[in-house]
């Protein structure tokens, strides 16, 4: 071969390209080990692959072997020896940002895994980007029912929470990707929708407890949630709604209230009211014997039939009060009963064959108005949201997105 032989090989040979950093490259597996992958970068170059940019989400590292199609991003090159530093981690951060960015456009409902939680919402670290579940944005069945809302509490619940996959969908994302809000009710969107189209008071629906709270218990079913009021579960005196179920029992309720987005639930219509059988069974002048409820500064509660308590005022007892215990057996007679009005009065000193009547103390007692559920649900979600929207304030700046701005602030479901 002559030189000038030499020289047109040359000029016809491919220029040598220098890979510049930043930029993704493809190459092939030449060798892979635990501890480095050698790539080949076209026959000009040699990559190497190493440490912690061997790891990645889009590409499975420890499965790679000689001659597979491998794409990375140039993190940097030595000229002298024609290595080229490249990073697996790197490049999946890339495409994971895209993609993202395509998941926020199509809407597309993707599973990720918190791996760390505060008092604001769940972390999410993809391949180094960091996600983030607000609060507000979790599901009924996920979301922190917590008595007071109670930091401390709605913390211990989020971290159960933690290494569980969610379905979510992509909230924001600003253009760099380093904030990704992600919402798991935006995933149940359609569905939620689809129920509440259809949903109306009478109906009859099966759900999941997902909260317990003093004033009642939140339950969830086909995406939404409705609340059966302290007042609503039995048709007795209800002082601990917990005792009548645990969160993730199976129930059956009615519907006796939509407005809005909020939904009133009945346990206690679906079954017999215990006053019309009460009614029955029962007449004034009756004599009943039956167990003590309880005491109380107001007199002696008996347990009745249903759930339903019948009181025998103080001014009704006969004998010493303080030697009344609960549980044990008492004689009484009937002398108020209006089951409409959902009110019954007892007398022990009715026993006596020369009772003149009884007293105005207790004829007030027994005729007074049931007192109405008090407001505490609405005051307490309030709260509650309150405090977890001033934990979300605080954890979740907001992004600069191309999306416009979510609502962080969770409703009083």
């Amino acid at each position: 071969m002559t030189i000038q032989d030499f020289k047109d090989l040359i000029a016809k040979a491919d220029p040598i390209k220098t890979p510049v950093v930043g930029e993704i490259i493809a190459g092939t597996v030449i060798s892979a080990t635990q501890k480095m992958i050698l790539v080949d970068l076209g026959g000009q170059f040699t990559g190497v692959i190493a440490g912690a940019h061997m790891t990645s989400s889009t590409e499975d590292a420890s499965g790679l072997t000689t001659g597979d199609a491998v794409d990375s991003i140039v993190i940097g090159e030595d000229r002298h020896s024609g290595i080229v530093h490249l990073s697996l981690r790197k490049a999946s951060q890339i495409k994971l940002i895209e993609k993202l960015h395509s998941n926020f456009d199509t809407k597309e409902i993707i599973t990720v895994i918190p791996n760390e939680a505060n008092k604001g919402g769940l972390l999410i670290d993809l391949d180094g980007i960091k996600g983030f579940i607000p609060v507000s944005q979790l599901t009924p069945m996920n979301y922190p029912r917590v008595e007071g809302a109670n930091p401390e509490r709605i913390l211990e619940h989020l971290q159960r929470l933690v290494g569980k996959p969610f379905k979510v969908r992509v909230i924001n994302v600003d253009t760099d990707g380093k904030k990704i809000i992600f919402s798991e009710k935006a995933a149940l969107e359609e569905q939620r929708a689809a129920a509440m189209s259809t949903l109306k008071s009478g109906d009859i629906v099966e759900g999941v407890v997902s909260g317990i709270l003093t004033y009642g218990l939140f339950i969830t079913f086909n995406g939404i949630e409705g609340l059966v009021h302290v007042s609503e579960i039995d048709w007795g005196h209800v002082a601990n709604p917990s005792k009548f179920a645990k969160i993730g029992d199976q129930v059956k309720v009615q519907v006796i209230g939509v407005e809005g987005d909020k939904i009133s639930l009945s346990m206690k219509r679906l079954r017999a009211n215990p006053w019309a059988e009460l009614a029955a069974k029962y007449k004034v002048d009756d004599v009943v014997e039956v167990p003590v409820l309880r005491v109380s500064q107001f007199g002696v509660f008996l347990a009745l039939d249903g759930g339903i308590s019948g009181l025998i005022h103080l001014s009704e007892v006969a004998g010493d009060v303080n030697e009344i215990k609960a549980g044990e057996p008492c004689k009484a007679k009937i002398i108020t009963f209006d089951a409409q009005a959902k009110r019954i009065g007892l007398s022990m000193k009715a026993l006596d064959p020369n009772y003149t009547g009884p007293s105005a103390e207790a004829i007030e007692a027994a005729e007074a108005k049931p007192k109405r559920a008090p407001k505490t649900a609405v005051k307490a979600e309030a709260e509650e949201v309150a405090v977890v929207a001033e934990a979300v304030a605080e954890v979740a700046e907001a992004p600069k997105a191309k999306a416009p701005k979510t609502e962080e602030t969770p409703k009083a479901e």
